[in-house]
């Protein structure tokens, strides 16, 4: 027996999460990359995280090409960038200033924090891919984040 999707989704909609963009390179070096809300650390020695994507997304097969990715940690007045990434494809980094880091992977300017990636390891979950990567590089700001709750972006107030 399994719990409806639908109500499955509203139940962890009480969860609260971060906000990121995970951003890779297409074989051409131009940039792609989507908002992800699934992402953690794993591992202190070696230092690894995971990310969950769906493999439905158009950058699914960019990642898993390009065997490395970075995952940008969104501050608090960066909700718009957030919806670009998941909704307007052939937008995403129109007028959105990055740098390409240790991997090649773009860094979108002015985030929380980051860490750049080399895929270590993928496992399949579900309907995504669970990408397990080797930080190569990483950098963190004094700041605030923006989050995710039940189906909205907010601020953490302390």
């Amino acid at each position: 027996m399994q719990i409806d999707p639908s109500e499955f989704r509203r139940v962890l909609g009480h969860f609260v999460t971060g906000v990121t963009v995970l951003t890779t390179r297409r074989s051409d070096a131009t940039p792609a990359g989507l908002t992800l809300n699934a992402f953690a650390s794993l591992s202190l020695r070696p230092p690894l995280v995971l990310a969950c994507v769906d493999r439905a997304s158009d950058t699914h097969d960019w990642i898993a090409a390009a065997g490395v990715f970075a995952v940008n940690v969104l501050a608090e007045g960066q909700e718009r960038i957030a919806r670009r990434f998941a909704d307007e494809v052939d937008r995403r980094f129109e007028g959105i200033a990055w740098h390409a880091e240790t991997t090649g992977s773009p860094v979108l300017e002015g985030v929380l924090a980051w860490v750049d990636c080399r895929v270590a390891s993928t496992a399949a979950g579900g309907d995504h891919t669970i990408f397990v990567g080797e930080v190569v590089a990483a950098d963190a700001h004094e700041g605030v984040p923006l989050l995710f709750y039940r189906g909205g972006y907010g601020r953490f107030t302390p």
